[in-house]
């Protein structure tokens, strides 16, 4: 289009219907949508989601509400398929065949298996992913920063040493963190490396405590109790789908507890500083009206971060226990019950 700007007015109309039929030729991935949007067509995105819990929730919501504003309006100018695999792996391959079958303009990835799965099978279609920890790591892309192929989208970075900070704010008697994770998300495992060497610096010692599925959350939960202080859970699906199982044994010891993720405060968690997933979602919703209006391609767009922080607490939680939230937190932070609570309404 920007080699033609400088063609004479009088072959003007000629030249634009060049140059329209040279971009649905130029690679589907990224064009499709600037096509069907020129033509009054309806957009249809697939989404794949691994499982249902508020931050991978809070993500389609933000997703949804960064198209909304751009104009996509559901069921007048974009349609939604949305498909969950219930945390279940083997559904996640199922749905990446289901949207391959479908041909959707555009598919929302939310979670790394689900992305991992969605990747293996499409190609030719433009992949936006989101609550990925590290896209490169998990080999979605060629690098963060240029991933090259038909996916980009946001990380769900998580500050780790702060989170581990404030842990130690909350237990001044704090010596060993009980890490619980699930051993089979790759996610989990990097950012448990990443929290042993944030506890290397801050002089603390750990302990891992891993569960494999849901059965297995409560009785590993218990395990912890008596060989640490505090507890730490990362961006972990299996935990975040189970954290009033894990908040009842930790609040009946008395055990505060600093998840990866806002959403796992509300069901139970003491407190946490980390990303607020709707705005994630709504991040990834902005790169993806660029691919559908034919702004950018896919491969050309760098993995995006969130550089805005959320302090928030559990008030409710904390009660339970008998703690007493430092005003470090309570004053620069946000109670995630009452927040949770507004945006419901």
């Amino acid at each position: 289009m920007k080699m033609k700007q400088k063609i004479a007015a009088a072959v003007l109309a000629a030249a634009m219907a060049m140059s329209a039929t040279a971009c649905g030729s130029a690679g589907g991935a990224s064009s499709v949508g600037a096509e069907n949007s020129a033509a009054g067509k309806t957009i249809t995105v697939g989404v794949a989601q691994l499982v249902t819990h508020p931050s991978l929730d809070a993500s389609l919501k933000g997703f949804q509400q960064a198209l909304t504003d751009a104009g996509y309006l559901e069921g007048q100018n974009v349609v939604y398929d949305v498909q969950n695999a219930q945390g279940e792996q083997a559904n996640c391959v199922t749905i990446a065949n289901t949207l391959a079958n479908k041909k959707p303009d555009l598919i929302l990835a939310i979670g790394t298996p689900a992305a991992q799965a969605v990747a293996k099978v499409i190609t030719d279609t433009p992949i936006l992913i989101t609550a990925i920890t590290d896209p490169a790591d998990a080999k979605l892309v060629a690098s963060n920063e240029k991933p090259g192929g038909n996916v980009s989208g946001t990380s769900d970075k998580t500050p780790v040493k702060e989170q581990l900070e404030m842990l130690k704010t909350l237990a001044p008697n704090l010596e060993t963190v009980g890490f619980l994770y699930s051993s089979s998300e790759t996610n989990s495992k990097l950012q448990i490396e990443w929290a042993k060497a944030a506890c290397d610096e801050l002089g603390l010692k750990y302990k891992e405590f891993t569960a494999s599925n849901s059965n297995e959350v409560q009785q590993v939960t218990q395990s912890m109790v008596g060989k640490v202080q505090g507890v730490y859970i990362p961006t972990d699906n299996l935990m975040a789908t189970n954290m009033k199982n894990v908040t009842a044994v930790t609040s009946a010891n008395k055990l505060p507890v600093v998840p990866g993720a806002i959403g796992m405060v509300t069901d139970g968690g003491t407190c946490t500083v980390g990303l607020n997933y709707d705005k994630l979602g709504y991040q990834t919703g902005q790169m993806a009206v660029k691919v559908l209006k034919g702004e950018a391609k896919v491969g050309d767009m760098p993995i995006e971060y969130q550089d805005q922080l959320d302090v928030f607490y559990n008030s409710e939680a904390a009660a339970k226990m008998g703690l007493v939230l430092p005003e470090s937190i309570t004053k620069n932070g946000q109670d995630a019950l009452a927040s949770a609570a507004s945006s419901q309404k």
